[in-house]
């Protein structure tokens, strides 16, 4: 639906008066914010319209309009011009990353904080997209005279690591047979294709020495498992113990929600490929049908990965949040992309 000039400029007054303070916006201050040469009756007739169409209401007779999710949605859709954060707070966010910048995950557990300090919104931040991450490398630390750790470095820059036992004692020189052998095996493969049946075949192929091998193969596919899946590094989730008492339980349904790693990993990987606001039932999940979810994607070698994203509540400073979004977002591929070059 397609508003007249005059009308998304009382939308936006309306909106950008409720953002800034949370009072219901009357037909008397619009005159001033809306910069309109017209009359409070004609913005009254304006705002009584706009109403009729859906992107406000009026909670009592007697007070102002607030927006909609409707009104939000337009308001972002076809107003709302992003401005791009400004050099001094992307070198800010550069700095503050960068001095994190060992793995692609204290540069994500770092973003989300980050998020969380410079919007006051819960953050989250997910690894990058593993669906064609290979093997990079596979190395063991010895952790006891019969144990040793498995470490699997894929090309995507997510490590992970795997506990296992022999029936023998190891020594360093057995640790650099598996190192050789597995890496000579497994460097190139592809991460989702490392599972039972791969292991059982590449076991055969290692002749008599798979006999030593059962458990730190075990542990390769282990490690494997765990790096295919997604992870989310989050901040801000104390956010909602301050909520009123009135919104206990909606807060306390979010909060069960994001503790649901696997649904809210989902969830995440869903969002549009680019910077954008879901605005209340717009939400996947009805959990997060009274929030705002604005979330940007970051690139690594020119392609999406995973997804920054920060979640607050429908009365939102979109431009701003979306801005910041994007910004950190940008950064976290820079660094992520030049780890995973080294």
């Amino acid at each position: 639906m397609e508003l007249t000039a005059r009308k998304q400029k009382i939308l936006s007054a309306v909106i950008e008066s409720y953002i800034s303070d949370g009072e219901p916006v009357g037909s008397k201050s619009l005159i001033s914010k809306a910069e309109l040469s017209v009359s409070s009756a004609t913005i009254r007739n304006e705002l009584a319209e706009l109403t009729e169409l859906g992107f406000l209401i009026q909670p009592h007779t007697s007070a102002g309009r607030i927006p909609t999710r409707l009104g939000y949605r337009y308001y972002v859709d076809n107003v709302l011009r992003l401005k791009p954060v400004g050099q001094s707070g992307r070198d800010y966010i550069t700095s503050v990353l960068s001095r994190v910048a060992e793995s692609p995950e204290s540069v994500l557990q770092a973003a989300a904080s980050l998020m969380t300090e410079l919007t006051g919104l819960i953050a989250l931040a997910t690894t990058p997209d593993s669906e064609d991450a290979r093997i990079r490398k596979i190395s063991f630390v010895q952790t006891g005279a019969s144990s040793a750790m498995a470490v699997l470095i894929a090309s995507n820059g997510i490590i992970k690591t795997k506990l296992f036992r022999c029936g023998f004692l190891i020594t360093p020189e057995i640790l650099e047979v598996f190192d050789k052998a597995l890496n000579e095996a497994f460097a190139g493969i592809r991460i989702s294709s490392v599972n039972q049946p791969f292991i059982q075949t590449a076991a055969a192929g290692f002749g008599e020495l798979s006999f030593f091998m059962p458990s730190a193969l075990l542990a390769i596919k282990d490690a494997a498992q765990l790096a295919k899946e997604i992870g989310v590094y989050h901040s801000g989730y104390n956010r909602l113990l301050h909520v009123g008492e009135s919104d206990f339980v909606p807060a306390r349904r979010i909060m069960e929600f994001l503790s649901n790693s696997h649904d809210l990993a989902r969830m995440l990987e869903n969002l549009p490929l680019k910077t954008a606001a879901v605005i209340g039932q717009e939400n996947s999940r009805t959990e997060l049908a009274e929030c705002s979810v604005v979330s940007s994607r970051y690139l690594i070698d020119s392609n999406p990965s995973g997804v920054l994203a920060v979640v607050g509540p429908l009365r939102l400073d979109y431009g701003r949040v979306m801005s910041i979004t994007e910004a950190v977002a940008e950064t976290v591929g820079d660094i992520i992309g030049k780890l995973i070059e080294i």
